[in-house]
């Protein structure tokens, strides 16, 4: 039986890691796209060694350019013949409100969050427009409650939600699945200056009522779940992963 064959855009980071780790464990072939060659090949290294059934490729994109996204999946439809789901994992994180954002600044967040998501869905969708599959995008709480400071990410992944609602109708009908994750604060390097912080990390925890924020494997768990087929008639959600912050308050 053949493995499936999967694509992660932004896949050597925190969150795209630990997805990479959940897929191949569950069997399959992976590439990995992403700006930094080195950690790419350093997690293929790492894949080989422990899921030894799959094969594992890594290629250096700049997921803000469209043409090099269409290029990553160009290499896997070619090493693989073709691609059963899509994630996009590449974001940023910016806290600031709106009269303190520059024009600079949210240029970057909507380019970072929104196009890449975009670009992915873009390509993922041509690459599956014969065979269907799935595609994951990454929102973030910020966009499913009003958080003070948050305003430029919050657009930017307010975007995403959409993108996944639209494009869950148009390819539907294709057999193609389009689904989100919106997490809570995750402990990965992007969130580094809020983890790094004693006061701001304590601050963060007591927003989320089970009293923790989140790991990375705990947003790849439901992403590798929604890329499997075994979600197969699941479409067009966006499913938080936050402690609970979006929808209860603690005691």
């Amino acid at each position: 039986m053949s493995l499936p064959n999967y694509i992660l855009v932004g896949g050597a980071g925190g969150i795209g890691s630990a997805v990479a780790h959940r897929l191949a464990a569950s069997g399959a072939n992976l590439l990995l796209a992403g700006r930094t060659a080195e950690k790419l090949e350093a997690l293929a290294t790492d894949l080989k060694t422990s899921y030894p059934a799959g094969d594992y490729r890594s290629v250096a994109v700049d997921a803000t350019k469209s043409t090099e996204v269409d290029a990553a999946f160009a290499a896997a439809i070619s090493a693989f013949g073709s691609i059963q789901g899509a994630a996009c994992l590449v974001g940023s994180i910016i806290l600031k409100p709106a009269h303190l954002t520059t024009d600079e600044e949210l240029d970057t967040t909507l380019t970072l969050n929104a196009k890449t998501a975009f670009y992915t869905l873009r390509a993922a969708v041509k690459a599956m427009m014969g065979t269907g599959g799935s595609v994951v995008l990454v929102s973030t709480v910020a966009a499913q409650i009003g958080l003070a400071n948050h305003e430029a990410i919050a657009t930017a992944k307010g975007a995403v939600n959409g993108l996944v609602l639209s494009a869950a109708a148009s390819y539907a009908g294709r057999g193609i699945r389009v689904n989100g994750v919106a997490p809570g604060l995750v402990n990965t390097p992007l969130a580094a200056k809020i983890t790094g912080s004693e006061t701001a990390l304590k601050v963060s925890t007591a927003m989320h009522p089970l009293g923790r924020i989140g790991e990375p494997d705990d947003i790849a768990a439901a992403i590798a779940w929604l890329l499997d087929p075994k979600s197969s008639w699941i479409t067009g959600q966006m499913i938080s992963i936050d402690g609970g912050m979006s929808t209860i308050r603690g005691k």
